[in-house]
């Protein structure tokens, strides 16, 4: 089987609901994982916008969640998982806003893409607060598979 990442609240490719952005409650959305690999001792998930600050002219990649050092028996992260339903020994790492957790969409202009990316890792991380880069570069060597979720925001969404 192959890993996968969905979530209950938005199709692949779909509109995200407004409950999970700086204009409605600002909480994680419901994320559901399947096949994980053999040999996973850990699971890492990063939420970032490639279209920041404008999709018709990006500048940059916007980090809205790092999270690594999931148990590899996680199979759900429940809605508002990023303040308050993270298992046991789970590492959260810092975000754009140069904190650690979960931030929402919250595009300045138009339509963007937020991308769930999860990773199978072969090793448990240092339990330390890494940026995406840093962990990026501490899984280097080490996934055994990866799943991406994506769904879109633009403000005024429902």
């Amino acid at each position: 089987m192959t890993l996968m990442l969905t979530s209950p609240a938005f199709e692949p490719g779909g509109k995200i609901s407004s409950k999970y952005t700086c204009e409605g409650e600002d909480v994680s959305p419901p994320l559901a994982i399947r096949g994980v690999t053999d040999g996973t001792k850990s699971l890492a998930l990063v939420i970032d916008d490639p279209d920041a600050p404008d999709p018709a002219a990006p500048k940059r990649v916007w980090v809205h969640w790092v999270v690594y050092n999931l148990p590899p028996n996680t199979d759900v992260l429940p809605e508002n998982a990023g303040n308050e339903g993270l298992p046991a020994g789970t590492t959260t790492g810092i975000n754009d806003w140069k904190q650690t957790g979960y931030r929402g969409p919250c595009p300045p202009i138009g339509r963007h893409r937020y991308f769930h990316k999860l990773y199978a890792l072969d090793t448990v991380l240092p339990a330390m607060a890494m940026t995406k880069p840093e962990l990026e570069s501490a899984m280097n060597g080490h996934i055994l598979a990866r799943a991406e979720l994506m769904g879109s925001y633009e403000k005024g969404d429902p």
